[in-house]
This record gives C-alpha cells, structure tokens and sequence, in this order.
C-alpha cells in the first residue's frame, strides 16, 4: 500500500494500473493499495511525492452488567436523566469489524429517535441478504462492506468452510456484540444467556447513531481483517462524517513503523480532522512489552473485569460440597472420574485420549498436568471421550469463568481441585457428582482486575508514551449477537442465542468508544486530545475493596503498564477540571524525533504550518515533552525537566489548583509552579517537572503520580520513570 502524492507516476500504462488498483484513498488522504511485484513497489518508494510503501498486512481481532459497574444506570429514579439518556443523539460512532446483525434489538430505531444528523454523508450499501431500505434506519445509518484486499490476500470465500454474507452482515459475531456494547438501544427485560446475565442491555451511548464499516472476516472460524480494507474504512468514515471510531484489532510485536501501518496511517487523519479514534491493546499479556495499537493520536484499552459472577455448586456423593465459576443453566448429575482413567499420564489433550468413553461421566482435569495451557484443550479432549461435563483446575489468575463453553465446564483453582481428587482417591466407590445450576451474583466480586490476557506495556515502539492508555470492562461482556451463529462458533454446536458472553480487549475497546460519544455530544468543542484527557486523567486504580487493581495473571498490584492511566470513570470524565490538549505541533515534534523529513511530514499534515519542520535551527523536545496525560522518561541517568500545558474546562473560570506528588522510589520529583491560578474558561498553563534520581537501580522501572486539585476536581497523571545507573555513577 502506497501513501503518495500522485499515482500516474508508477511506470505503468493506465489500463495496467486500473487492473492492478484495489482502492484508492482520497478523502481523508491521498493514496492507493495495488497489487504491485516487488520491482514496481521499490520504484515507487524512490519518488519524491510517496510518504512510504508498504505490504498490506493481515490484522486479527482481539476477541448488562459493565455499564451499571461504570455508573451508568439507566434504571434508577432520578429528577434528571442519566447522560447516556441525555446525550449522543447527534454523534455516529464507526465500528471497524465483522459487521453488523441488523435485526437485533440494540439496533431497532425507537419511537423517539431524532433525524439523522444533517453532517452525515454516509450510506448504507447492499448486498447478500442485506437491504439498506429495510435494514438502515435512524439507529443504524451507515454500513459498508470492504472486500477487495481479504480476497486478495487469501481468495475467494469458501462459504462452505468460512460461512460469510457478502455485505456488512455479520456472520462471525463480534462485530454485533462491540456495536451493541458502544451504542446498543436500551432493552430491558433481556433474558441474558439461557437466563444468565438478565437485565436492561444498552450500550454506552444508547441515542448516538451507529455506522458499520464490515472489515474483518471469516477465516477458519476466526477474524481477519486486511490493512488495504481497513485503510479504505478509515479513508470513507472521514468522509462520510463518524465522530468516533471503535476498532478491536490489530497485531502482535514485533510492530511496524506508524506510518508503515494502515491503522496508525487512518488513525491520524481521522484525529487531524477531530475524529476519536479508540484501538483495544491485544490479548498477549500478561508478558510486558507485548501491547498493540500504541499511536499517540489514538487511545489503547486494556481489559479488566466487573463485579458480577456466577457461582456454580458442585455436590459429591450428596455432602461434599465446593463452588466453582461456571454457565450452566441446567443441573448436571453424572459420575465422577479423574483425568487419567481416560487420558494417558492424566493429560487432558486430544492426542492423550485411551479411547475409552466416559459416558454419563463428569471428568476432573488439571492443568498442570501436560501441562493443558488453553481450557479449550481440555475440552476437546472431554467431547472427544464423550464426557457429560468437566471441571477444569487451574490458577484463578488466569481462568475466565464468563465464557461460552462447547461442553458444560466448572472452573476451579488448584486448591478446590486438590480437594476433590483427594476425595475421590479415598473414595470406595465412585462417587456421583451434581452441578449447577450457576447463578448470577452482583456485588460480591472485588472489581476490576485486569485480565490476565490484556496485553502490558512499555510500549515497543515509542516508550516515551504510555500505552495501554486505559482500562475499561473486558471480561464476560454480555452484547448482541447474531441468532444463526452458534455461541462458540464450533461446528457441532446447535444453539441459538441473541445474547451471548464474550471476552477480550476486544470488548473494552467498544466501552471507551461509547463514553467517547457521551463526551463529544455534552463537549462538541472538545478535540480528541482533549476527549482522552478527560478519561485519563479522572480513571481510578482502586477496586470495590479500596485497595489497589490488582493485576491478573498474578497476586500483585497492578502498574500503568498494566492499566495506563486507570479505570475508566464515564462520570468523571464529564466534568475532569482540566485537559492536556495535544495540537499539531506536537505531532511533528513526535514525528520528528521518530525520524520523519519535513517532506513527509508535510504531506502527512492537513494544513501545515510555518513551524512543520525538522530543521536542525529548530527547538526540539524529547517526546517525553508530548503535551500527553501521562508522564514517562524511558531512561533517566541525570537530571532531566520536562513540560505539560493544561487548559481550564472547568464550570468555574475562576480557579486554583494546588499539586500533590507520589514520586517514584528512588526518584527526587520538582515542580514549578506548584500552583496554577486561572481566571477564565480555556485558559491554558504550563509546569515543569524535574526529576533526578537519587539511588542506583540497575534496569528498574519505578511508578509515581501528580495530581492537580481545586478541592472539586482530581486530574491525575501517571508517571513512569525507567532508571538507569550510568549518569548516577558518573556524576558520583
């Protein structure tokens, strides 16, 4: 894919060119994807007129109750609306997916619904069983369907191994369950998962419009999406007048340069001309260094969890009595067998199976033993032996109790599981066990801790910014989905189901992305920026306990590598005091000290300004002076000052605010001013934060805050601080 100032400059003849071309991108930028051989793509990266040429890679997706836990409630008695019910009507929110089931509830248009605002240019277009006449309304207005690059890249569909609609129906799933999470209509009395999960469903921003632009599909039963479909997405949602995009994709390090990535390419146009763009991290964690999306101009979601659970009784031979985590919505009563009267050396893979059935039987597996790294092992060796159900022993950390499951499956932590191999060894007969039904508990969880697999910062590509930004609710996440598409998508699997759970970063991304439609419709003057100060700098870092998040994949407290800023606060974010806005200038000094030229630079700028430029003359600053909500220095050895501007949001023009200090351990942190006096609305300050280490520490990563206040607002700031020997001892 080229980014180029003038296409007819390849050597080539036009008719050539015409066949070879894919899309070419002129709305928000200009550019093309073509299928091009290696000679002609390195003949077009010499022209002066092209940003870069690059191969179109190949994205995967990262795949109720979480709006009540975020203090969106749209059922309790208030004098005034909630602001999900009093704001959003006239903002579009871009989902880049799977595409949409347009039957669903979350997307009827109610009886109350506004005209479509007039700023919109989109369209819905057709195509298999999909008619923009009928399915297109005052909900959803937009939807697109982007197939050239996939089929490109992998060929035609094979609709009897991949089932697909050629349109923006949705088939996968996904795409229904993050749209219906961001702007889903509310719909009350939904009966949940086989009656799991029942309540009010909405999204975050139930009266804001939704726009589909179907990217990814089906490839071997998962999401695929191409960087040419992505980026043709990107060039027609600034077109077509989107607000916000939502988009739950990307891929594992190592990552590309950003302007050799179509995401981090449409991303910036779309933040240039005021678009928000929210990307979920990636489900790599809980490793450090492993997450995605990591641009500057775009926020980057973790995933956490919320404070509901469904506990699941397991009763042995009537007595002995334990709970695990399940979604059973129906009693199970079988025997009980361990894992290596079925499974050779008591490992529950495939592969282990002594073909031998295990009717009527429920079977205990661990998943130490193999060791079972993925539960989904276990139970398809369970299916295999034809088991009735299995409890599965594994560290908490790292199970996920809200998940679908293809065979009935209990979660149990190695404690519970010790318990009941250890009953069944001194047990003269065989024991029956019954299970289930789960039930549905709100309240009872210590809320949130981050997934286990959200992936963790620093980030790899630029580690002067701090990536994941935010975290937001990601796990069991009860949304839409298509009544014709099984609930695990597994062939063999019968249900059908019009809600269903799903887990991911995935599904955090499309949270952020509807309280950034709250945010733009109550603060239309707001930028981006300004959008992703408000819900950095009001996130919380403590559970319903007040203790620290703590982190999954672990015991331990959670760090900004694991949640950026915080837990999202939609409240909060509404009213934050003041915001760190981040301008253009501040793009081209980013893009500078990545090593940008001042031509490609400003042939990526909308408008340049006299200041895009890289001269030497100029005055540069280290990225860790990018005006951003967080503060990280990725190698301190000497002292080292750094700036950030805020601006007064505030419903009071006239204000103080005074400053507190977590520094980091063995850090020494200075500012000046330590108080910030405004006197009017949108007036801006500056401060400068000194740090200079004070002990030695070999390679270590240490973590404070700073924290602006006026008695009624708290704007905090992350701060990482990477602390390196060589300045100490030299200056010693």
């Amino acid at each position: 894919m080229i980014s180029s100032m003038n296409f007819w400059r390849c050597r080539c003849s036009k008719d050539d060119a015409e066949q070879s071309m894919l899309y070419s991108y002129n709305n928000g930028f200009l550019g093309f994807s073509a299928k091009l051989n290696s000679t002609q793509a390195a003949s077009l990266a010499k022209l002066n007129q092209v940003i870069t040429v690059f191969k179109s890679k190949s994205l995967k997706l990262h795949t109720t109750r979480s709006w009540d836990f975020l203090g969106l409630a749209v059922d309790n008695a208030r004098r005034t609306p909630p602001p999900q019910l009093a704001y959003g009507s006239d903002i579009v929110v871009g989902i880049f997916d799977t595409g949409i089931w347009p039957e669903s509830e979350s997307f009827r248009e109610t009886p109350e619904a506004k005209p479509i605002p007039s700023s919109w240019n989109g369209k819905c277009v057709g195509g298999e069983d999909f008619d923009p006449s009928v399915h297109c309304n005052r909900k959803l207005i937009g939807a697109r369907f982007y197939l050239r690059g996939f089929e490109e890249t992998y060929g035609t569909i094979d609709f009897t191994r991949d089932p697909e609609y050629r349109s923006p129906r949705d088939y996968l799933g996904h795409g229904t369950h993050t749209a219906s999470t961001a702007v889903g209509s509310v719909v009350r009395n939904v009966s949940g998962f086989f009656g799991l999960g029942r309540g009010t469903a909405r999204g975050g921003a139930p009266l804001a419009r939704l726009a589909v632009f179907k990217t990814c599909w089906g490839k071997d039963l998962e999401g695929v999406c191409t960087e040419a479909d992505i980026l043709a997405a990107f060039d027609d949602a600034i077109h077509d007048g989107v607000h916000v995009i939502s988009a739950s994709f990307g891929y594992s390090p190592p990552l590309s340069p950003f302007f050799e990535s179509s995401a981090d390419i449409g991303a910036f146009h779309a933040a240039e001309r005021g678009i928000s763009v929210v990307f979920s991290t990636g489900n790599d964690g809980p490793d450090p260094g492993v997450v995605q999306n990591v641009a500057p101009w775009a926020v980057s979601v973790a995933a956490s969890t919320v404070d509901r659970s469904f506990p699941t009784r397991i009763v042995i031979d009537g007595s002995f009595t334990l709970t695990g985590q399940s979604l059973i919505s129906q009693e199970i009563t079988g025997t009980l067998a361990l894992a290596t009267t079925y499974f050779n050396g008591g490992v529950c893979k495939w592969e282990n199976w002594m073909k031998k059935l295990a009717n009527e039987t429920i079977i205990l597996c661990f998943s130490t033993l193999g060791p079972v790294q993925f539960i989904e092992e276990a139970q398809a060796a369970a299916i295999r032996a034809n088991a009735l159900a299995l409890i599965f022993a594994a560290s908490p950390t790292r199970q996920l109790a809200e998940e679908v499951d293809m065979i009935p499956t209990v979660r149990v932590d190695i404690l519970h599981g010790t318990r009941i191999r250890n009953y069944l060894a001194r047990s003269p007969t065989v024991p029956m066990v019954k299970i289930g039904p789960s039930k549905t508990v709100i309240g009872e969880t210590t809320a949130p801790s981050v997934a286990y697999f959200s992936s963790r910062g620093p980030s790899s590509l630029s580690p002067d910014i701090l990536k994941p930004d935010i975290t937001a609710p990601g796990i069991g996440i009860l949304a839409a989905w298509p009544p014709r598409t099984p609930p695990t998508l597994l062939p063999g699997d019968h249900r059908s189901i019009e809600w269903n759970f799903q887990s991911g970063t995935s599904m955090s991304c499309p949270h952020v992305a509807g309280v950034m439609a709250l945010l733009q419709s109550a603060h239309p003057d707001w930028s981006p920026s300004a959008i992703r100060s408000a819900i950095m700098t009001t996130a919380y870092t403590r559970d319903t306990s007040y203790d620290l998040i703590l982190s999954g994949g672990s015991m331990k407290s959670t760090d900004p590598f694991d949640i950026g800023a915080g837990h999202i606060n939609p409240l909060k974010a509404m009213d934050p005091g003041l915001v760190y806005n981040t301008r253009t200038d501040d793009y081209v000094l980013f893009m500078c000290n990545i090593g940008y030229t001042d031509q490609e630079i400003k042939s990526m700028v909308l408008h340049p300004e006299p200041s895009t430029t890289c001269l030497p003359s100029h005055s540069y600053r280290t990225n860790a002076d990018f005006n951003y909500p967080s503060i990280t220095i990725p190698s301190l050895r000497l002292t080292r000052t750094i700036k950030r501007t805020v601006s007064n949001v505030g419903p009071n023009k006239n204000t103080v605010y005074f400053v507190d200090i977590i520094r980091p351990v063995g850090v020494e942190v200075l500012i000046w001013p330590r108080i910030l006096v405004f006197s009017k609305c949108q007036q801006e300050h500056s401060y400068y934060v000194t740090f200079k280490p004070t002990e030695i520490f070999s390679g270590r990563y240490v973590f404070g805050e700073i924290m602006w206040t006026n008695g009624l607002h708290r704007v905090r700031s992350p701060v990482v601080v990477f602390l390196s020997n060589a300045g100490f001892l030299a200056s010693s």
